[in-house]
């Protein structure tokens, strides 16, 4: 009796597991890829996608409920009526999505940027009318950087909202094409323009700023726990030159999760615990950008290495779960 209540347990807990990074690849988005001959603006080909096949590996995983957001690359291509039209297609499918599944899935609203005044409007009717759970923003959109001043207006607005903000890489600008060839994006620039976009919001005080705001940031923090050290060290001597300004590090890390998408470990987790804590970690899968058997089996890795370290094992639930549920759950203004 024992053991099958055991059972039981581990049951309803692997049920409960929410991945806070998975990828909507729509058919009228890869229309709107084609019309611009955009299909691999990335480097490499969009994977096929089917809420069918989401459900299908979410399943044999084990995951309850998974955060959909627009992959990479952005649907802007120089006209803004044009990019208007393909973001609220997307949303709008995106929300349809989540009321055939509501248990199922949860979504974050794609913006049209780089026009900051369009992507405000989006943004209202996403959390306003189709009820998104967050905001997804690229890294840079055609070379528009976060933390960049012209998106504070953008800012201010989710701040407003105390919005989920899901933070992705898309393919840097400038960018040397042969680099790209040799090494694809995927490999490690994605995580150089991660870091990037995040120590370019944190030397402006954007995060200390707009301190509502929930900002998750992929793929294991990318370089971050490595960076973050170095910044804080050479501060002083950036101040001296009067190359920086102040910045508050403590308000500036405070609005920071952490998704474990990517190439987690043991190592990964421990690392990041360097600059975080464990009420920050998600889980994230990258769906449907590796294949279902290699997330079912990294799921399961993660799963015992959480087991099996002492001084993770008090996390192994709010890390798989917990945290995501607390973020995305009930009594925060972006699901009313």
């Amino acid at each position: 009796m024992a053991l099958l209540m055991a059972s039981s347990l581990h049951t309803v807990s692997a049920q409960n597991i929410i991945d806070v990074h998975s990828h909507v690849v729509s058919p009228s988005y890869l229309d709107a890829l084609t019309r611009h001959d955009a299909l691999l603006e990335e480097g490499f080909p969009l994977p096929q996608w089917s809420v069918e096949s989401q459900l299908k590996f979410m399943d044999e995983a084990g995951v309850k409920t998974s955060v959909l957001t627009l992959a990479a690359p952005q649907p802007y291509f120089g006209d803004i009526r044009e990019s208007r039209s393909v973001v609220r297609q997307l949303n709008e499918e995106a929300a349809r999505i989540k009321s055939e599944y509501p248990d199922r899935f949860l979504w974050c609203a794609t913006l049209p940027l780089p026009d900051v005044n369009a992507a405000i409007e989006e943004a209202r009717y996403a959390l306003d009318t189709l009820h998104a759970d967050g905001i997804k923003l690229a890294t840079n959109v055609r070379g528009q950087y976060l933390g960049a001043p012209e998106l504070d207006p953008l800012m201010a607005f989710l701040n407003e909202r105390h919005a989920v903000v899901v933070l992705h890489p898309h393919k840097p600008e400038p960018i040397n094409e042969q680099v790209m060839a040799q090494t694809p994006l995927a490999m490690q620039e994605y995580l150089s323009e991660t870091t990037r976009a995040v120590a370019n919001m944190i030397s402006r005080n954007v995060p200390a700023r707009y301190s509502n705001l929930k900002i998750i940031v992929p793929h294991c923090g990318a370089y971050l726990p490595i960076a973050i050290p170095r910044m804080k060290s050479l501060t002083p001597v950036m101040q001296q030159a009067k190359l920086v300004g102040a910045i508050d590090w403590e308000k500036n890390l405070a609005p920071f999760y952490y998704d474990l998408s990517g190439s987690h470990s043991l190592e990964a987790v421990r690392l990041l615990l360097t600059i975080t804590s464990p009420d920050r970690l998600l889980y994230g899968s990258d769906f449907p950008y590796v294949a279902p058997h290699v997330l079912t089996g990294g799921l399961q890795r993660m799963k015992d290495y959480l087991s099996s370290a002492p001084d993770l094992q008090p996390y192994k639930e709010m890390i798989l779960w917990k945290n995501a549920q607390k973020l995305f759950g009930k009594g925060t203004p972006h699901s009313k």
